[in-house]
């Protein structure tokens, strides 16, 4: 994905509520995608995995429902966030919603803005590293926003698949991950990289953290994690 925009797959076979949706992400700076059915939805999921999907409950091949209890059960799509977009108000119909694996919820006819704000909240909890938030550890801050990382408030280069370890990192302090873990989170399946290439960005993203590279630690046959312990 040459973007490190917010990309969002709007699953929906009403044009007026797709354009009203797509208007409205953009806006907030995010990159949006629209399918009118669950076929479309896989073939696009095939070629790139998004960051959030908004899956209309009713679709013309099959249930929204179904392309979920799907999704639950795939390993490549079983974490993406689904708000699912839907006329039913009944209370019923929510609970199998979110039993069947959706993380919120929107009953149409809905504002856009309360639409864009649950999405946020709900990629803040499900992945911190997409949050805009400056993080810190130690001596260390990154600023997502301007994309600049500092040790005692000295900014500092490096380059940008360190920047997105690092951010990952940052984002799961005291979290040991494996090297096949941090190919998927930091650089994603569409990406082919060997996995002792993950040794080579910690070994540069060590460097250039100078004094602070105690803060990378090598957990050995496992992987690595951050830690100022």
């Amino acid at each position: 994905m040459a973007s490190d925009k917010t990309t969002v797959l709007i699953v929906e076979d009403e044009p007026a509520i797709v354009e009203l949706v797509t208007f409205s992400l953009r806006e907030a700076g995010w990159n949006v995608c629209s399918v009118q059915n669950v076929a479309d939805a896989w073939e696009f999921m095939q070629q790139r995995i998004p960051h959030l999907i908004l899956l209309d409950w009713m679709l013309p091949d099959q249930t929204g429902l179904r392309m979920l209890s799907r999704m639950r059960s795939d390993r490549n799509f079983q974490d993406i966030p689904v708000i699912m977009l839907t006329a039913k108000s009944m209370e019923e119909d929510k609970i199998a919603g979110l039993n069947n694996g959706a993380d919120d919820y929107v009953t149409k006819p809905f504002s856009p803005r309360e639409l864009l704000a649950r999405a946020k909240a709900l990629l803040r909890r499900k992945s911190p590293e997409h949050d805009q938030a400056v993080m810190s550890a130690g001596p260390v801050t990154l600023d997502p926003v301007s994309c600049t990382v500092s040790i005692d408030s000295q900014k500092i280069d490096m380059g940008h698949a360190e920047f997105k370890l690092l951010k990952f990192l940052l984002a799961h302090p005291e979290r040991v991950f494996s090297r096949s873990q941090l190919l998927d989170k930091v650089w994603g399946d569409h990406v082919v990289i060997e996995e002792r290439t993950v040794d080579v960005h910690v070994l540069r993203l060590r460097k250039a953290l100078k004094e602070s590279e105690k803060l990378i630690k090598t957990v050995r046959s496992v992987g690595y994690m951050l830690s100022e312990k």
